[in-house]
Parts: C-alpha cells; structure tokens; sequence
C-alpha cells in the first residue's frame, strides 16, 4: 500500500513534467515561428528597376531600411533590422547617393549602403553658368532650373566664404574643374563645391584682393578668347590697354554669352544686337564675367603683359597675332583669312 504522501509527489513529478514539455514546445514553436519570420522577412523582393537614392547625415540604418520597405526595395524592414545586428552589420548609413533595385540580396543592400556613388564630372573652364546647368541635369545632379535659381541668388551663400560674393549673379565665381557630384546632390551641394574650390585655388592666392569683380571679370574674358596658355598675360594687355585709351573691347565672346549661344557671329551681330554685353557698341566692362575663369586667366588678368598691342587676331592653329595699329591688324586679318584657304586645300 502507498502512503500519501508518495502519491502526492508523483502527481506533483507528473504534472511539472506536463508544464516543462508544454512550455517547452511553446518555445520551439515560437523559436521556429520567430526563424521563419525572419527568413521570410530578409528574402529579395521580387526584381524591378533600378533606382537612386540619397540620404544625409548619416542616417540611422533602421530609418533607411524603413524607406527601402516603402519603396518596395526591403521585404520586411523589422526583419531586415534584426538581421542586420545579428550579423553585425555597420548601424549607420554615410551621407551620399545610392543605387540600388528590387531583387537584391539584403547582403548585397547593406552592402551597397557603405559605399556612396562617386561620380566624376567635368565642368569645362569656358562654360557660362547656363551651360553647366545642361551638364549637371545631364548628370541627373540636379535640375537645370534649380542650378540657375541659385547662381542668380548669391544672397544664398552668405556665411559660407570669406570672399566677397557679388550682388546679383555668381557668374564667374564658379570655379571650372573635375568634381565629384553623385545623382541627386541637389544645386546647393554643386554650387558649395564651386566657391569652396575658388576660395582655395583663387582667393587665398591673390595678394592684392581688392577689385576682385573687375580681375574676375577680366579674367573671364581672357578665358574665352584665348587657346594657347602663353598668350593669356598678352591678351589681359590688350584689354588694359584698350579701355585706358577708351577704346570698345570689341569682344565676339561677350557677345555670345549676351545671347546666351555660342555661334559664329556676323558684322550684322556687331551693329545689331543690343545687349548689355555687345562691346562693340558698350564701353567698359561687360556687367558681369561671360564665364568662370581658371587661375591663369585671373593671374594674367592680375599682371598683365606691359606692351603696346591694341587687337589681336586667331589663326586655325589656334595662336594669336597681335599688332599695334588697325592697319597691322588688317595685314594679321588677310594673313589668317590665308591660312584658312591654304588649310581648306588640304583637305
């Protein structure tokens, strides 16, 4: 016979015995549920097109999974997340531009989100703002529209360089060369580029910093008309010498950036486009620089070559020749009209 006490114990083994497996399959279940979860959840999205994004500021990698989901690019952005710390995946994303689909791997994505695009592009040294803005929306940096919105707002930078920005227009200002400008910076970032890289390569370089409007001015005339580096200092002369003897800067560039095209221009565009920047019927200075110069045309622009020349000419090979007097000048003119027949003949 079993007391009752042993009874009460078996019943008490028993019964713990229920629980632990009860709780136990309740873990399994929820250990494969929670595993099943997150397989589903980390699978690639079904495949679709390309697209480009970009975040700022070093977001949270949780925020931009959250948008990725939205965008149909993350299954599961939760799940996502979690994977993402259980692999020890980095937990911020650096500001840039990014390019990614629907179909990728997670692995691939995260991946993808430490390695911001690096997109070279060329702004040419005699471009004029207009015409770096058809580059930049080319590029899909940003909007043609939106670049000259703020090229015409100098207002806009304010603060953000020690030079004197000029009122109206940063035409000039910014600087041509090689820049790193990944889809969908925006103008601002373009822009902040420029100046920056004229502060450096321009600003902090001149000795003599006042008058920087004319110099830059100057200067990007110097940039339009002149092919070969040796003779910039000689055509910065002519133009000094011109305006000291009050004679028209007669320069074809200046009219072409005033109509906004670059063409070959005829003796009809001389005497009939009116235009602020038409200098063979305005004195002085065009109002504003008709590109952004490099630093050897503003260095030039800044010393000059000391001569008498009063006009120069452009040959096919791209020199210049220079002379004193209007009669020299067109002795130069039937000279280049010469090689221009004798180079047509050889092809």
């Amino acid at each position: 016979m079993v007391s009752g006490r042993r009874s009460g114990r078996r019943k008490s083994l028993k019964k713990g015995w229920i629980v632990a497996l009860v709780l136990g399959t309740v873990v399994l279940v929820g250990v494969g549920g929670g595993a099943a979860w997150l397989s589903n959840g980390t699978k690639p999205v079904a495949g679709g097109k390309e697209v480009l994004l970009r975040y700022e500021g070093r977001k949270p990698l949780q925020t931009v999974l959250n948008d990725l989901q939205r965008r149909g690019i993350v299954r599961d952005a939760r799940a996502a997340s979690v994977w993402a710390r259980l692999t020890k995946k980095p937990s911020l994303v650096p500001t840039g531009t990014y390019r990614l689909r629907p179909g990728q791997t997670l692995e691939e994505i995260v991946s993808e989100l430490q390695k911001p695009i690096r997109h070279m592009v060329r702004i040419p040294e005699t471009n004029w703002a207009a015409r770096t803005s058809r580059i930049l929306e080319r590029e899909q940096v940003c909007s043609a529209a939106s670049y000259m919105e703020l090229v015409k707002n100098p207002a806009a930078f304010e603060g953000t360089v020690s030079f004197p920005l000029p009122k109206d227009s940063l035409e000039g200002y910014l600087y041509p060369d090689t820049y790193d400008l990944p889809p969908l910076l925006g103008a601002r970032g373009v822009i902040e580029r420029q100046l920056e890289n004229f502060e450096k390569r321009v600003w902090k370089g001149l000795k003599e910093p006042k008058g920087l409007a004319r110099i830059i001015t100057i200067g990007s005339l110097v940039e339009m008309e002149v092919a070969v580096d040796s003779e910039r200092p000689m055509v910065a002369g002519v133009v000094e010498n011109r305006m000291k003897k009050g004679m028209r800067l007669q320069i074809d560039a200046a009219i072409n950036y005033g109509l906004q095209k670059w063409r070959p221009l005829t003796l009809a565009d001389y005497k009939n486009v009116v235009s602020p920047y038409n200098l063979y019927l305005v004195d002085g200075l065009p109002p504003t620089p008709i590109c952004s110069p490099t630093v050897e045309s503003i260095e030039a622009a800044i010393t000059p070559a000391k001569h008498d020349k009063l006009y120069y000419v452009a040959l096919p090979d791209k020199t210049s020749l220079f002379s004193a007097t209007y009669e020299g000048h067109l002795k130069n003119v039937a000279k280049r009209r010469a090689a221009i027949k004798a180079l047509e003949k050889t092809r």
